[in-house]
């Protein structure tokens, strides 16, 4: 059965032209309406995210029309005022701080939006405060009475955390806290709303006291003064300057000289000193890990993920309205999307959008249940979730950032132009790969795991939901006798499962090696970091497909089912061709088998192409969020690019360069002509 659905936030846009090789699109096996709302968790939700969206684009004061053509100072002093005007507005509308409205404004404005790591430091204060520090500083923090970030990277330091070179020494005799960056290495560098707004930190340090250090915390700096706005004595700060994206986030430095704090402001819920330098642990020790979990889990629906859905919105639309050469000898030019070529570069990251968008959403309930366990004061599943976020956080960003950029080169020239969104898409995301832990140190963190599970299950030990297939080695073949088997689910996460448990074992049996040889562990590490960098990208290829499969099953509405399945199984089989040689290294799959898979790919490709702009459109982006001439809703994107192009500022200016430069070169040759 066919719908011609349109999601209904594109009210005002049913009634207007809509360029018909676009319109044609809209066709689709399957209620896209359906589909967003499961997209969103539930109807009500996707009403509630439409109603907040409809409030945020129809306000002049939230507008970011021009925004191309704002300087970094513009930008970022517009983010200030749509925070602050927002806080008002929030409270007028009644909306609850409740994650949803929060998650729903900032997709509306694609985060032109100050204080971001503010929540970072309400975060950090909530899990890992007492409750009198909570008591005394939320409040604070809530109402903007402070204004806070969260200072960990240094100038010399960033994922790797036991290196911060930042010190917090406790002082017996005054009962304060002497904060220190003792070189310039120890600058603290990075953390946004530093430069330029907050007045308070969390520091992350390194805390000393009876001369023994007992790594890193968090401590409560001030930075600047609530009257004035000035920084506080032996305290130096500003902003690091341009960067490649992130222009209306002020991003900065932060020198401390021996800054005395009070011993309270150390957060102490997990370890705290005593009055006497006595220092008490409760709880494991990487909750103080815990801030950069949530901000992980966090960044990649919020940011990373959003960036890939709207560049495949985009290149998608663009590349059913553009026209390019003759498919058909004597035919007017085709769509660049009935190339094969085309099919192959955007559809897959369709279905990327989609595995991890159910990959996402199941993180962040994982990480939910986590953190009402350490409330409880259970640290057991901690390691596993720390082990899922970065694992996790790594593949996504790779694989999300890499695809944006394939969006922009799909589009041809005009993909270049920041008026496509996407440079702009590309330029922010890709700085995912390294803040918040560098993907290469994340993918070896999410690796130790891996092997101490492969060395539990060998003992008979039970693993964690995420690991179990470790304890069931399939050392068989794949059982796909033609290029229909490999649409079946079971068939090709075998497939993954076989790969991921063999560079697993592979790893670590050669670590166990090399450290049994009477290699230092350290350096049968360094010698096998290639080795487990892939183990835990194949885990988390594996995980991923398993996600999807797993949603596909609770999928009521049958169309909706079957678009997904393909999609899926487009997904799957993508990864088993990109990565050909893992599958067939040891035989699980021959060369026979690689070519069905092949065929089952290319056949896929033709099937998801008729609902292509379906697909895009479920997730349901208005014209406000992607602000893109080639991605328009209505299609007309040769008339966006001219109109834009108008609204150029330069275009009405008087060119100052004639009567410098040109104007003697010019004025020469007249007489010639």
């Amino acid at each position: 059965m066919a719908w011609s659905n349109v999601a209904s936030n594109y009210k005002k846009a049913i009634n207007r032209d809509i360029n018909p090789d676009l319109a044609s699109e809209r066709k689709s096996t399957f209620n896209i309406e359906t589909l967003t709302n499961i997209l969103d968790g539930g109807a009500e939700n996707t009403r509630l995210r439409r109603s907040v969206e409809e409030e945020i684009h129809s306000d002049p004061v939230l507008s970011r029309e021009n925004i191309y053509f704002k300087t970094r100072q513009e930008r970022y002093e517009g983010s200030v005022r749509n925070t602050f005007h927002l806080i008002t507005k929030i409270k007028q509308k009644g909306w609850i701080n409740d994650g949803l409205h929060d998650y729903y404004i900032y997709r509306a404005l694609g985060g032109e939006l100050a204080l971001n790591i503010h929540g970072v430091f309400l975060r950090s204060i909530q899990a890992l405060g007492t409750d009198e520090q909570v008591a005394k500083w939320i409040p604070l923090a809530n109402s903007y009475s402070i204004i806070g970030t969260y200072a960990q990277t240094e100038l010399g330091h960033g994922t790797y955390l036991r290196g911060l070179e930042t010190t917090a020494t406790f002082d017996v005799d005054t009962q304060e806290f002497i904060v220190n960056t003792p070189n310039i290495t120890a600058t603290k560098w990075w953390p946004g709303d530093l430069g330029k707004t907050c007045t308070h930190a969390v520091v992350l340090a390194q805390l000393y006291s009876k001369g023994k250090n007992y790594g890193m915390h968090p401590f409560i700096v001030q930075i600047r003064s609530l009257q004035d706005h000035s920084a506080l004595p032996g305290i130096t700060v500003g902003d690091i300057g341009p960067k490649m994206a992130f222009e209306n986030i002020d991003n900065g430095f932060l020198v401390l000289n021996n800054i005395r704090i009070p011993k309270e402001n150390m957060l102490s819920r997990f370890s705290e000193i005593l009055p006497d330098g006595t220092y008490v642990k409760r709880g494991s020790d990487k909750i103080n890990y815990f801030t950069m979990i949530a901000v992980r889990v966090t960044m990649i629906r919020n940011e990373v993920l959003g960036a890939l859905i709207k560049a495949c919105v985009i290149a998608v639309r663009y590349s059913v309205v553009r026209r390019q050469s003759e498919l058909k000898p004597g035919e007017k030019e085709a769509k660049i999307l009935d190339y094969q070529t085309q099919q192959h570069k955007l559809l897959p990251l369709v279905a990327t959008s989609y595995a991890i968008y159910f990959t996402a959403t199941y993180v962040s309930k994982v990480y939910e249940q986590v953190y009402q366990e350490i409330k409880a004061n259970n640290f057991e599943s901690l390691p596993e979730l720390h082990a899922l976020a970065a694992g996790v956080k790594a593949f996504a960003t790779e694989i999300c950032s890499n695809g944006v950029e394939v969006c922009r080169k799909a589009c041809g020239g005009h993909g270049y132009s920041l008026f496509s969104g996407i440079p702009t898409l590309y330029t922010k995301v890709v700085a995912s790969c390294t803040y918040e832990g560098e993907n290469t140190v994340l993918h070896l963190q999410a690796s130790r795991f891996l092997i101490k599970c492969f060395a539990a299950a060998q003992l008979g030990h039970k693993l964690s939901p995420t690991t179990a297939y470790l304890s069931s080695p399939d050392s068989g073949s794949c059982q796909a006798n033609s290029h229909v088997d490999f649409l079946n689910p079971d068939i090709y996460l075998k497939a993954y499962q076989h790969r991921a448990y063999r560079l697993i074992a592979s790893a670590a049996k050669k670590l166990h090696s090399l450290i049994q040889s009477g290699m230092e562990e350290y350096l049968a590490r360094n010698s096998t970091s290639v080795e487990l960098v892939n183990a835990s990208i194949t885990h988390c290829h594996y995980t991923v497909v398993k996600f999807f499969v797993e949603e596909l099953k609770s999928l009521g509405d049958p169309d909706i089912q079957k678009v997904l399945k393909s999609v899926c199984d487009l997904y799957a089989l993508h990864g088993i061709v990109t990565n050909a040689g893992d599958f067939l290294r040891d035989g699980y799959l021959s060369g026979k088998q690689m070519e069905m898979v092949t065929t089952a790919y290319l056949h896929l490709l033709s099937v998801i192409r008729k609902d292509a702009v379906p697909l895009v459109d479920a997730f349901d982006y208005r014209d406000e969020q992607l602000l893109s001439a080639l991605g328009a809703y209505d299609g007309h994107v040769y008339q966006h690019l001219f109109e834009w192009a108008q609204k150029n500022p330069d275009n009405k200016k008087g060119n100052s360069i004639f009567e410098n430069v040109l104007k003697p070169y010019l004025h020469r040759g007249q007489s010639k002509l």
